[in-house]
């Protein structure tokens, strides 16, 4: 079982990552999915989401989510072949949480990071926090 800490991860690269373990049978739990970012103008970013939610009706869809740590999955899913056995039984295996569960409290110093996704020095203001989106799209948290 791999613990993941999301904060300052790119949403899109943390995302690949996953799906790519979650393929070859690793269990992975992503803590503080609120704090991930989302590169590109903020304006652009919120622009898009809406734009995605009046697509459709609300009886077909599509059905897109509000909170923060759903938000992630849904990420994931677009990364998996979720249709097909193996993309669902790999769902089965991510996890999500907003902030640290009282569960996970005592593993905190376990956590993992990905190189790979952290969002470094060259992004200083040009982008988005999944918290900061799930509140646009309407949630609190």
């Amino acid at each position: 079982m791999t613990i993941i800490d999301g904060t300052n991860l790119r949403l899109g690269r943390l995302a690949s990552s996953v799906a790519k373990r979650a393929l070859r049978g690793e269990e992975i739990i992503i803590l503080n999915t609120e704090k991930c970012v989302i590169t590109g103008k903020k304006r652009s970013v919120i622009k898009d989401k809406r734009d995605m939610r009046q697509i459709g009706s609300r009886y077909k869809g599509p059905f897109l989510p509000k909170r923060a740590d759903r938000i992630v999955k849904r990420a994931i899913r677009g990364m998996l072949p979720y249709k097909k056995k193996r993309g669902r039984e790999a769902m089965g295996r991510i996890r999500t949480y907003i902030g640290i569960p009282e569960e996970f409290k005592d593993q905190v110093k376990d956590l993992e990071t990905l190189e790979n996704a952290e969002l470094g020095a060259v992004m200083k203001k040009n982008y988005i926090t999944v918290e900061t989106l799930s509140k646009e799209a309407g949630y609190i948290l």
